[in-house]
């Protein structure tokens, strides 16, 4: 006979009773569902903007001139401070002008003694012109004094015309500035002969380079260039050669473009290295802002005006690669738009596709919602991104990439 089946009938019993009644316990209850997040959100402001286009520039004078002198001798003076501004026909090298003024003395002699040859030769010439009505000289003798009269006028005016000259050389011992601007160093001393006449050995003296206006130079690609001429049969713009097609320029330490000028040439032909179209604007300098050799930034209006919707670029987002924004509907659920982006203007980002001006865009708390979530939202002005600030960061990675 088995003792221990009652045992173990018993404990079955009161494993059942213990697990009938877990089963009775309740289940805990669900927490009230979560608060949609709160974010903000604009409305895209709608605006005529002019689309622009950027390029890198250099800077060049409009003048630059080397300093040569046109006559030889040894270098007396030097009249100028070096890197100071001179006027154009200021004195800025002398040179020893003996030589000169003896050829030149010499030179005025000979006009004197061909003067006095040719007085006495159209004395004679008149006395034969009356005596020929008496037959008291020959036709030969008459002329014979008509053509020596007529070598003593050839020879006075060669003289006349040989003393210019000297006169000049003299003159050129005077090197003045041919334009106005600011001065180089002087390259040669006092004392040192200065060479002239063939220019594989004339002394370069020193450079003039003008300061106002000054040219920037840049490069248009050819994408830009076909872009803009497209408008122009179409009559919504003029061809730049046509008006003076205004430019902004920028230096490497100024934050925004400051500097205002005009596109005054434009190349005949697309270099066929580069792709590119050379342009060059001129801009007024009367601070010296602008130095020869500079680079710079130059912005250039490559459209007519036009209406664009403008939003925050803290709103813009990205997926694989797309940019998107986060707009809300009118179930104020959350939807994400492809968009294709343009320029900035005035702190704003152009949206040129997949935004209506009606719709909500949410530029506040974009890390705390996903598409087709509930949110609730709360509309405040489109906020601005300073372009300076932009200016300046994107100087900051450029030289941090640099290093």
């Amino acid at each position: 006979m088995n003792y221990r089946s009652p045992i173990r009938i018993r404990s079955a019993l009161v494993l059942g009773c213990c697990l009938g009644l877990v089963g009775c316990v309740r289940a805990p209850s669900e927490g009230p569902p979560a608060a949609p997040v709160t974010v903000a959100v604009s409305y895209p402001l709608e605006r005529n903007v002019t689309d622009y286009a950027e390029f890198t520039a250099r800077i060049a004078a409009v003048d630059s001139v080397e300093v040569r002198a046109h006559v030889w001798g040894y270098l007396q003076k030097v009249n100028f401070k070096e890197g100071t501004l001179v006027k154009k026909g200021d004195v800025l090298f002398e040179l020893d002008p003996r030589p000169y003024q003896a050829m030149l003395n010499q030179a005025k002699a000979k006009v004197a003694q061909d003067e006095a040859q040719l007085k006495f030769d159209e004395a004679q010439y008149q006395r034969n012109l009356r005596l020929i009505a008496t037959r008291a000289v020959s036709e030969s003798d008459l002329e014979k004094s008509a053509a020596a009269r007529d070598v003593d006028i050839a020879n006075v005016a060669a003289d006349k015309a040989m003393a210019a000259s000297r006169q000049l050389d003299l003159e050129y011992t005077k090197v003045t500035a041919p334009v106005s601007g600011r001065v180089s160093r002087y390259l040669v001393t006092v004392g040192n002969l200065i060479q002239s006449g063939d220019l594989a050995n004339v002394t370069l003296l020193t450079t003039i380079v003008s300061v106002d206006p000054m040219y920037a130079y840049f490069d248009v690609d050819q994408r830009t260039v076909q872009h803009v001429r497209q408008w122009i049969p179409e009559g919504k713009t003029k061809s730049v050669r046509d008006m003076g097609w205004p430019v902004t320029l920028s230096l490497a330490a100024e934050d925004g473009f400051s500097h205002q000028g005009t596109i005054d040439f434009v190349d005949n032909q697309v270099n066929p290295k580069t792709g590119t179209l050379r342009v060059r604007g001129v801009f007024r300098n009367k601070d010296e802002a602008l130095s020869a050799g500079f680079f710079a930034r130059v912005r250039v209006p490559i459209g007519p005006p036009h209406k664009a919707l403008l939003v925050s670029d803290r709103a813009l987002d990205s997926d694989q690669g797309q940019k998107i924004l986060c707009v809300v509907n009118d179930k104020n659920e959350v939807v994400a738009r492809p968009i294709r982006v343009g320029s900035l203007h005035d702190g704003l980002r152009a949206i040129e596709d997949g935004l209506k001006a009606s719709e909500r865009v949410i530029v506040s708390g974009l890390q705390l919602v996903r598409p087709g979530v509930t949110v609730e939202p709360k509309l405040v002005d489109m906020p601005k991104t300073n372009p300076n600030i932009e200016i300046r960061k994107s100087k900051q990675v450029q030289i941090s990439k640099s290093e």
